[in-house]
Formats: C-alpha cells, structure tokens, sequence
C-alpha cells in the first residue's frame, strides 16, 4: 500500500469529523488504513475524530475502538457522575489524561506521533470569538493533550478547556467538516471520514435555553451554535463539489447505522466501527484508483 507522506507533489490529505460516539466508524476505516500501511502527509480532525487521529498516527491499531467499547463502561468515562463532579457530562480530563497519559490504562504513543512526517492539525472554536482555532500537533506535549480536549468540549456538556490566555470549546461548532482548512494549507485532494450517512440534513440547533445559559460569557460561541446547520450544510455542498471533480473520497457510514453521538452502547458502537472496516475493504480499489489519479489540472500525482 502506498505511504504518501514523502511524496513531493500534489498533498493528498486526510480530514476526520468529530461526532462523539458516531466516530467508532472513522475509528474502524483508520484501523483498516494501519492494517494497509497507507499513511497521509496532512492530517485534520475535529473532536473525537482528532482523538482517533491520533491513536492512527501513533501507530496504534485497536486503540480507539477500546474508547468506544470498553472505557465507556468505566463510571469516570460519561455521565451525570463526571458532570457533577468536573462540569464535563464527557470526563475529558479522564479519557484525554488518566487513561491516555504515559502511565495510564490505555497511553497514546505520543512519541510516535511526533514521529510521525505528518502534519497534524486539530480544530477548536475560540470561546471569544467563535471562530476555528487549528493546533497543531507541535502544541502538545507528552501527557497533555489539552488541544485534544478542547476539540471535544461540547458547549452545554463540557466546560471551555484553558490552554495559555484562551478558552477553547468543540471544534465541531465552527468548522465541523475542515475540508476548506485542508485546501488553504495545501492539499489538493482528501479522503474524508464522515460520521453521519450522507443524506444527513443538519437542522437548527436544538435545546436554546441549555446551551445559551452554559455558554452565556461566550456569545460569539451562542451565535456560531445558531448557524451552525448553515455552516454544516455549506461544507457538505463544498465536499459534494470536490467529491463530483475527482478531489474528495468520502467514507459515510450507512444511512440506517444505528448511531448516536451519546451511546454508551457496546455492542452498537463496535458494529459502527465493524462497518468501518467493512466499507473499507469493499472500496479499497475505489480508493487506491483515486489516490493514483493525476490531480484534476495537473499532470499526475507524483
């Protein structure tokens, strides 16, 4: 299988959507991606698919399938408990730091994903401004991962996560699907990980009073969740576009998945990722096909 990240012409990237639990599907076609050696020179996720590009970058088959089978039954992991006790219904300082740091049950190698010749970049939303901030991965360290963290804090469930003078919150809330980010940095195709079935039609944020009551010193924030259908249905007609020119190749699971941003389910969470893996090995030869294809206007890929 081909490693991409040496190549010296045209960048094919790869760009993960967040979406919670919905991300055991991205989780699967990544494992498939290690099992076939194929690696990316620009990686960018959001939220939990951040998380999952990681654990691929650090080399680590069966990693997050664990965080969405196993540590989700941990009582620390989800839950009125968390929320209670740290503000976060998700426990990120448990997932993104007791469980993933050096010593803990489940360690990201970070040393590897510094390693790593990709870029990597993760998406958050600035809580003052309401605007993408991309960290790079250079802006973590061994057993901080706040960037991580910041990606997955969800207005309303999770408090703002602090790195130096800002405060970040979701990625998702500003640039769900970074498809545009990945161009302006240099890609000229991507391979994209959608955590929702193609025909999904993103409608108006709902519970109002919840998340402008959570998110009321943030209001920039507020608006940015008020359009957010808006903002999500302009990059999905962006990636459709790029899809129809030969410069996108989508992964989305089924449209009757069973899939739930919140499911603390097992047995569901691995039959998403199972069809990830599925829907890999039924189109390795659409997307090897489409990672040799010349670029649309240029010679070739070389």
């Amino acid at each position: 299988m081909q490693d991409l990240t040496g190549l010296s012409g045209p960048v094919t990237g790869l760009v993960a959507e967040g979406g919670g639990m919905k991300c055991a599907y991205g989780a699967g076609v990544l494992d498939a991606f290690l099992d076939d050696g194929l690696q990316f020179p620009y990686c960018i996720g959001v939220s939990a698919g951040s998380a999952n590009v990681a654990s691929y970058l650090g080399g680590q088959r069966g990693r997050n399938i664990r965080f969405y089978v196993e540590h989700t039954q941990e009582r620390d992991y989800f839950g009125a408990g968390p929320f209670v006790k740290t503000g976060n219904m998700f426990n990120l300082r448990y997932i993104y730091g007791t469980l993933s740091n050096s010593t803990g049950a489940d360690p990201l190698d970070f040393a590897r994903v510094m390693k790593n010749p990709a870029r990597f970049r993760i998406v958050a939303t600035d809580a003052e401004t309401g605007r993408p901030h991309y960290f790079e991965k250079s802006e973590m360290a061994q057993d901080d991962y706040r960037a991580i963290m910041a990606s997955c804090a969800l207005p309303a469930l999770c408090r703002p996560v602090r790195i130096g003078s800002r405060s970040y919150y979701d990625g998702g809330v500003s640039d769900a699907i970074p498809v545009r980010r990945a161009l302006t940095d240099g890609c000229e195709k991507v391979v994209v990980l959608l955590s929702k079935p193609r025909s999904f039609v993103m409608q108006p944020q709902n519970h109002h009073f919840a998340y402008s009551r959570a998110c009321r010193r943030y209001p920039r924030v507020v608006q940015a969740l008020e359009r957010r259908h808006i903002m999500y249905r302009q990059q999905q007609k962006l990636l459709f576009a790029l899809e129809k020119e030969g410069r996108a190749f989508l992964f989305t699971p089924a449209a009757d998945a069973q899939m739930s941003t919140y499911s603390m389910d097992p047995e569901a969470n691995r039959r998403l990722y199972e069809q990830g893996l599925a829907d890999y090995r039924a189109r390795r030869g659409e997307l090897l096909a489409f990672l040799e294809t010349p670029v649309p206007g240029r010679d070739r890929l070389s």
